[in-house]
Parts: structure tokens; sequence; C-alpha cells
């Protein structure tokens, strides 16, 4: 894959980001759209497809964006399909400072270090190729008007955004209700965008962790209640609140140690 296009996990990324206060939007939801961008990404490049709700490697061959390969190599060594549910659900450490500090190193946003409350470190990043968000709204926008079909990685792009919950921040208030309208119905024009979309949805009501729970309990798989909240040390939890990521302490993170569950 070269490089000469920008992934879909970037563009999200992209999307999210608040060019005024240079905070993301939706953090939380976020990693796990980027995780489910990463596979819509590797279907786009043929390593991966669907197979009903999971997700199996057709060619293990490496895309050439160290990212994404360590993705596909986990996907790899599973030796079976994987759910999608439960690939978007596995733990998601570092995935979007690993996202943020390869835009820095592009040269499209810049990372600028400052305090919470005057105490918890956080980095902002503002956006440097501002023409570049543009141009990426700008499909979304024009899929939205014209009603026309959009092209695969738009429709997945879409997807996912209405999936973290992007949609009030592009179209926010009364007048943006039809876009985000819209902005859901183009889940539709993506086969692997949807089912991505769908499990992203699917893994914040709770639905990844519900035949995990049942088994470790001894009983069949089965409906009941979602997980609770994640806790999390106070400072990343205030953090991400605000929507401000932390940098490592460990350099930018390693794909290695977002596995799937």
């Amino acid at each position: 894959m070269g490089r000469s296009r920008r992934t879909i996990p970037e563009e999200l990324l992209l999307l999210a980001l608040d060019p005024t206060t240079g905070t993301t939007a939706q953090p939380q939801s976020l990693d796990l759209g980027l995780a489910g961008a990463q596979l819509v990404e590797l279907a786009l490049a043929g390593r991966i497809a669907p197979d009903g709700d999971r997700i199996a490697v057709v060619m293990p061959r490496p895309t050439g964006d160290p990212t994404l390969d360590s993705a596909l190599e986990l996907l790899r060594r599973r030796g079976s399909p994987v759910r999608a549910v439960h690939w978007i659900g596995g733990p998601r450490l570092g995935l979007r400072q690993t996202y943020l500090s390869h835009l820095e190193r592009c040269g499209m946003v810049h990372a600028v270090a400052g305090q919470m409350c005057g105490v918890l470190p956080t980095t902002r990043y503002q956006a440097t190729e501002t023409a570049i968000s543009r141009e990426i709204r700008a499909r979304l926008d024009n899929a939205i008007r014209t009603g026309v079909p959009p092209d695969p990685r738009t429709a997945a792009l879409a997807a996912l955004a209405h999936a973290v919950g992007l949609g009030k921040h592009l179209y926010p208030g009364n007048e943006g209700r039809s876009s985000r309208s819209r902005l859901r119905d183009l889940i539709r024009h993506d086969p692997m965008g949807g089912l991505v979309a769908h499990a992203v949805m699917d893994v914040q009501n709770g639905a990844a962790a519900q035949p995990r729970r049942a088994q470790a309990a001894g009983a069949p798989p089965g409906p009941g209640p979602g997980p609770g909240p994640v806790r999390q040390p106070a400072a990343r939890a205030t953090a991400d609140a605000a929507g401000v990521p932390l940098q490592s302490r460990h350099g930018h993170g390693s794909m290695a140690r977002v596995g799937a569950r």
C-alpha cells in the first residue's frame, strides 16, 4: 500500500480533531473506531474479508504500513476468523496516540504541550494541513447533500463517523439533524464499513462482553446486562473526558499490545 493516500484511521482521527481546542471529539469511542477503521483499510487492501460476523485473513502479505501490518499479523496469528466485535472490543492501549504521533511526524498536526488544572500534563494537537481536513469533510458533505452513493472509502468513513458519535461534532444542533440522519444512512453503501460500524456500536452497548461473561460463570452464552464502565486512573479519566490524549511515557506505543480478544 503506497503512502500517497491517507488511510481511513488517519482520516477518522482528522475528522475528530477539533481545530479550535486541539482535542479529539468522542475520545473513548474513537479508540474503538480506529480499531474498526484498521479492519476496513485492510479489507480495501485485499488482506482480510468478512466471513459472516467474523474477519478472515485472505492475504497475509504486508501492506507497507507498519501500524496496519501489526494489526494484520495479530489477525493472522489467530489462525481462524475472529469476530469483529471481539477484535474491536479488545485492548486499545496507545492506538489513538500512535496515530496522533504518526500524523505529527507527517507534518499534518502540531503537538502543543500543556497542563490541565495546572497539574495534569496534556498534549493538544493543532492541524497544520487544514486543507486536508477540509477535503475529508467535503467528501462527507457531498455524499450527504447529493444523495449519490459515495465511493467505498467515503462510505466506510461515514459509517465509522456515525458509529463513534461524530455526527453531533460535525453537524451540531437542530440545524444539523437532517445531516446526521443522512450520515447514518450512508452506512448501507459499504458492506465491510457497515459490519465494522455495527460492531463498534455493539461494543459500546456491551455486546462483546456478554458471551465471555456467561462462559466465565459456567453458563451458556445468552442475553445479559452489558459490562460496567471501565475504571481508569484519575489523571487519564479526567484527560479522556476532556478529549485530551496523554503523552505516552513509553514512546509511541506498540500495536503488538493491541491484541484481539
